[in-house]
């Protein structure tokens, strides 16, 4: 009887592992990508592309895109002065630049960086950061740009712009930069 359920088991395990899919008749099918070839045709860099394979890719224009991702050619970067983060008069051309330049396409989006110098601790460096972040941001919204398209992140003394100790580059390090996205 012991045997004879062992051989039912047995048969019943086979019969289901069985299939249907003749694994020997599969269809070959060429996917290499092979493309149109064109010959006597020239390429964008004046040179002759008979022979070659011409692809449906479309080149990308990265001058556009540039001009996006770096904004205005007047500045990015608000400098604060120690323990400080009150945007001075000097650095009002930088912000008004940066609003028309938001101001003139909606879809734009940026980021205000907060940085501090090396001087504090951690969480002091970072709460000083994000308060100069926000009022740049904040100096940004009084000019018209809408806060959609306004984020304020802190770095503290994390990115520093200039290694050193003295106090010009510390300076250089009190600062919030504006980057567009």
């Amino acid at each position: 009887m012991k045997n004879l359920m062992w051989a039912l088991s047995l048969t019943a395990a086979l019969a289901g592992c069985a299939s249907g899919v003749k694994l020997d008749d599969v269809p070959v099918v060429d996917k290499s990508g092979a493309g149109v070839t064109q010959s006597g045709t020239m390429g964008a860099d004046g040179g002759s592309t008979a022979g070659a394979t011409k692809s449906g890719v479309t080149p990308v224009d990265l001058s556009a895109s540039n001009s996006v991702a770096t904004g205005p050619s007047s500045g990015r970067i608000v400098y604060f002065d120690y323990d400080s983060y009150a945007v001075k008069p000097d650095d009002q051309t930088v912000i008004d630049n940066n609003a028309r330049f938001l101001k003139a396409d909606k879809a734009r989006h940026a980021v205000v960086e907060g940085h501090t110098d090396d001087r504090g601790g951690r969480e002091y460096n970072l709460a000083l950061g994000q308060k100069r972040a926000e009022s740049v941001r904040r100096a940004l919204g009084l000019l018209g740009v809408a806060d959609s398209q306004l984020e304020a992140v802190s770095f503290g003394k994390e990115k520093p712009a200039v290694q050193g100790n003295d106090e010009a580059a510390m300076a250089k390090n009190r600062r919030a930069e504006i980057s567009y996205r």
